[in-house]
């Protein structure tokens, strides 16, 4: 069932364009490797108390800042295939993982720097505070919530399972994940602009 989602989900993000510049420019291929790469050696630290549901940073927000959407969610599917081939996932646990930890917080990461792209000042700082750090660390609590939400459902945990052993995460994780992510988002801004897709140069710094 998730795995059927998750190909919904990374099908629409397809787009023929997209992907054939990606075949031409070197540059962006090792974008989505490296970005591939961090995010599999990101996940690969990790906790837990429940089987299928640990507890590690995501990483995904700067990812979907830096290459968008689309090739945020090519990405995060990369790593997903990388992670599954290390830890000897099974189809649904790789449907697991590819929904909730890789395409549904591509989705929401990008789906919030829009809402704040429209409707907030464009500024330098607000890019860094509530584009990298506020929004990476309510996705990171979001993936929790919608995780606990699934597994409750399917019966696979009672509620007080979930909630004693998963749910108060959130508030733990919410930090690390939400500094991790601004920081690396600072760090490109600064000396590598370029290198982020939805950084614009004449809107951001011009203020």
């Amino acid at each position: 069932m998730t795995f059927i989602a998750a190909l919904g989900l990374f099908l629409f993000s397809f787009n023929r364009q997209e992907y054939q510049q990606l075949l031409l420019v070197a540059a962006r291929q090792t974008g989505v490797l490296s970005c591939a790469v961090v995010l599999t050696l990101l996940w690969q630290i990790k906790a837990g108390i429940l089987p299928q549901l640990d507890i590690h940073i995501l990483g995904v927000t700067a990812v979907s800042l830096i290459l968008g959407w689309r090739l945020g969610a090519l990405s995060a599917s990369l790593a997903c295939i990388l992670h599954g081939y290390f830890n000897g996932f099974s189809l649904p646990e790789f449907g697991n993982l590819w929904l909730f930890t890789a395409l549904l917080p591509v989705y929401i990461s990008y789906g919030l720097f829009v809402l704040c792209y429209h409707y907030l000042p464009r500024h330098f700082f607000v890019y860094i505070f509530v584009c990298a750090f506020i929004f990476a660390g309510t996705v990171g609590c979001l993936k929790i919530l919608l995780s606990a939400m699934y597994y409750y459902t399917v019966d696979a945990y009672t509620w007080f399972e979930l909630a004693d052993n998963y749910l108060h995460f959130a508030v733990i994780m919410w930090f690390p994940e939400a500094m991790l992510n601004g920081m690396a988002i600072t760090l490109l801004i600064t000396y590598r602009p370029h290198w982020v897709k939805t950084f614009f140069d004449r809107e951001y710094l011009d203020k």
